[in-house]
């Protein structure tokens, strides 16, 4: 599943998930990086 996280304030990495963290945190799997960040959630229209 592709996932999308912010790492900082203003950067945004979309990779494959990889596993949630205990403090709400995900882990993304980009190439053969890992990224951890706080996910990014849909709005509702």
């Amino acid at each position: 599943m592709l996932r999308t996280i912010t790492v900082g304030s203003c950067v945004s990495v979309q990779g494959t998930f990889e596993a949630q963290l205990d403090n709400g945190n995900i882990v993304i799997r980009v190439g053969n990086s890992l990224f951890t960040g706080r996910p990014i959630v849909k709005n509702a229209a």
